[in-house]
């Protein structure tokens, strides 16, 4: 397989304003972004894979963070202009998660090793959170991984820039 797009996180709990955990005005900005790259890769007939924070509703993560993205929740759903997009996908997989990365406690090694693509590219929020954490993991599995900067947001803006140097400098993905 060619290459492989990850979505992650992109729900109403982060993106919309309104949100739980809402990453602001920067998630607003990427969704355009984030929508055009999810039409290029399936015009290409590249995988799409849409990672998901799905909480029980007693989650222990709730004592760092405020609750959100309860499983079945309006919150846990994929924002609107997403939502909408990925009804006409040739083939997409949601991988539903608890914790910071997409690996944890989830199918996504599996899929990925079924599919080997040659690449992995990013987008998605929290930049400085389940971003960077997923694809440190990527990274330590030795996957060619691309990070969009104008694909990836956070509600903090100096987290943002060291997550991304982070990504770069440290664990080897493309920052385009």
């Amino acid at each position: 397989m060619g290459r492989v797009l990850l979505v992650i996180d992109m729900l109403k709990d982060f993106v919309d304003v309104d949100g739980a955990l809402s990453c602001g005005e920067a998630a607003r900005e990427i969704v355009p972004f984030v929508a055009e790259k999810v039409r290029q890769f399936d015009r290409a007939g590249d995988q799409v894979i849409f990672i998901m924070d799905a909480h029980d509703p007693d989650d222990r993560e709730f004592t760092r963070f405020p609750r959100h993205c309860v499983r079945g929740t309006p919150g846990a759903e994929l924002v609107a202009e997403l939502a909408a997009l990925e009804k006409g996908l040739t083939a997409s997989i949601r991988v539903p998660k608890t914790r910071y990365s997409g690996f944890y406690g989830t199918d996504l090694d599996r899929i990925l090793q079924a599919l080997a693509p040659s690449e992995v590219h990013v987008v998605g929020v929290c930049t400085n959170i389940c971003v960077l954490y997923t694809v440190e993991e990527l990274c330590n599995r030795d996957y060619f991984v691309v990070v969009y900067r104008d694909g990836v947001a956070s509600f903090d803006v100096e987290a943002h820039a060291w997550a991304l140097k982070q990504m770069e400098t440290v664990l080897g993905a493309k920052v385009l």
